[in-house]
């Protein structure tokens, strides 16, 4: 009782912190009795800590003894797997060298354990209370499908997606696929020419198609919150459903005349997870119509139109604000 009338004549403010490609963002809440006083974004062109950073955070943070810092972990080694059962998460990850936490008693997400420390190691010089993962993120951003419908759901930052499908709540296939790491083997498959001796077969016959594959708001969750435990969150009737979960049916895919931009990028990698999730027999597959998008980054119509009329999905975009959305997180933590 006197900790809570002790709280209540403070403000709370919370801190929050989103590592871009080529630039970090701070967005600020303060707080009174649930009403936000004041709010801003504030960008800083480093994507690691620098003095000016520290001076701004380092001057709210002194404000109230009621401080939270909150970062989104940008671990290229991290994920969410179909179950929360110790035993079977081997089958999906490397636990040994991961920290998971359950989202439900379905579904659990992991990140790299190195990753983690080197996030503690980077802020030390003021300390961060709560790591919250992607995928939990786009959990509570969804919430209201998720729960209710079958669909895959991804959450778009500047370098990652994170791509999901979820079957009424359960999680079915999860995967945080890394844009840059993809670019690189695009590249490198580029400037690797044939010998001079080598052959190019254009004939039908010479085309193996079966090989071929396809490139291209709540609380009461778990996430990495604390820092020292880490507890510290239009249909296809017409098509065979059994041919459609085997292989993604796509037309002749359609290359840009700029080159793989950025949104023909995110769609290959989304079409490849999805090919993942068809294919591979781990994953309970079901055929997906519907995609939800949070984007989170601006982006162009070009995607929407590849899913369209590459895969023939229905697809929604929602805009989502990161930081904000990670500001949400934490006060529903507090």
């Amino acid at each position: 009782m006197i900790s809570k009338l002790f709280e209540s004549l403070y403000t709370k403010v919370f801190i929050n912190i989103i590592v871009e490609n080529l630039q970090t963002v701070v967005y600020v809440e303060v707080c009174s009795n649930n009403s936000v006083l004041q709010s801003m974004h504030k960008y800083f062109d480093t994507t690691a800590m620098n003095s000016r950073m520290y001076e701004f955070i380092h001057a709210y943070n002194k404000e109230s003894p009621f401080c939270y810092i909150s970062i989104l972990d940008k671990s290229p080694l991290q994920g969410a797997i179909p179950t929360c059962d110790v035993k079977e998460m081997s089958k999906y990850c490397d636990i040994n060298s991961s920290e998971y936490r359950c989202f439900s008693k379905d579904w659990a997400f992991y990140t790299s354990e190195y990753d983690l420390e080197a996030i503690k190691h980077e802020y030390r010089s003021i300390g961060v209370d709560f790591i919250f993962s992607p995928f939990a993120i786009m959990a509570n951003f969804f919430k209201d499908k998720i729960d209710t419908t079958l669909a895959m759901f991804v959450l778009v930052e500047d370098n990652y997606l994170s791509f999901s499908v979820f079957d009424n709540s359960k999680l079915l296939y999860a995967e945080y696929l890394n844009m840059e790491h993809h670019k690189e083997i695009d590249d490198l498959s580029m400037e690797s020419p044939l010998d001079d001796d080598e052959e190019i077969s254009l004939g039908i016959d010479g085309i193996d198609l079966e090989g071929i594959d396809i490139d291209g708001d709540s609380a009461g969750f778990d996430d990495f919150t604390n820092i020292e435990d880490l507890d510290n969150g239009e249909t296809i009737d017409e098509f065979s459903e059994e041919q459609e979960i085997k292989e993604i049916v796509t037309k002749e895919e359609y290359v840009p005349a700029d080159g793989f931009n950025e949104d023909y990028q995110r769609f290959s990698l989304i079409q490849s997870a999805l090919n993942t999730f068809y294919k591979d027999s781990k994953y309970n597959s079901k055929f997906i119509e519907n995609i939800y998008i949070a984007d989170g980054v601006g982006i162009s119509g070009d995607l929407k139109n590849y899913l369209e009329e590459e895969i023939f999905l229905n697809v929604y975009v929602r805009k989502i604000d990161l930081s904000v959305a990670l500001c949400d997180m934490a006060k529903a933590e507090i």
